[in-house]
C-alpha cells in the first residue's frame, strides 16, 4: 500500500514540475490559443517583414539615384570649369636669350 502511495506522489510531482516549466516558458494560455490566432500572428509577421524588405529595397534606390545626381553635378562642375579655364599658349619650347 505503500508502495502505491510513493509512486503516487512522485508521479504527481513530476507532473506538477513539468507543467509549472511549461507555463513558465510557454505562458498561462498556451493550451487557449486557437489555430486562428496563430495564423493571425504568421500573416502579422510575413507582413512586417514586407514592410521592411520594401524599406530597404526604397533606401537602396533612394541612395543609388541622389549618388547618380551627385556624379551628374560633378560632370557639369568640370564641364563649366573647363569652360572657363583661360586657353594656355604653347608655342613650343620658349627659347632663352
Amino acid at each position: 500500500m505503500s508502495r502505491d502511495y510513493d509512486s503516487q506522489l512522485l508521479e504527481s510531482v513530476g507532473v506538477r514540475r513539468r507543467r509549472m516549466r511549461d507555463a513558465l516558458l510557454f505562458g498561462a494560455g498556451r493550451a487557449r490559443r486557437s489555430a486562428d490566432e496563430r495564423l493571425g500572428k504568421a500573416f502579422a509577421g510575413i507582413a512586417i517583414t514586407a514592410v521592411l524588405c520594401a524599406g530597404c529595397v526604397g533606401w537602396s534606390f533612394l541612395q543609388h539615384t541622389l549618388d547618380k545626381q551627385k556624379a551628374e553635378q560633378e560632370k557639369q562642375q568640370q564641364r563649366q570649369a573647363q569652360r572657363y579655364e583661360p586657353p594656355t599658349h604653347s608655342s613650343g619650347p620658349e627659347k632663352g636669350p
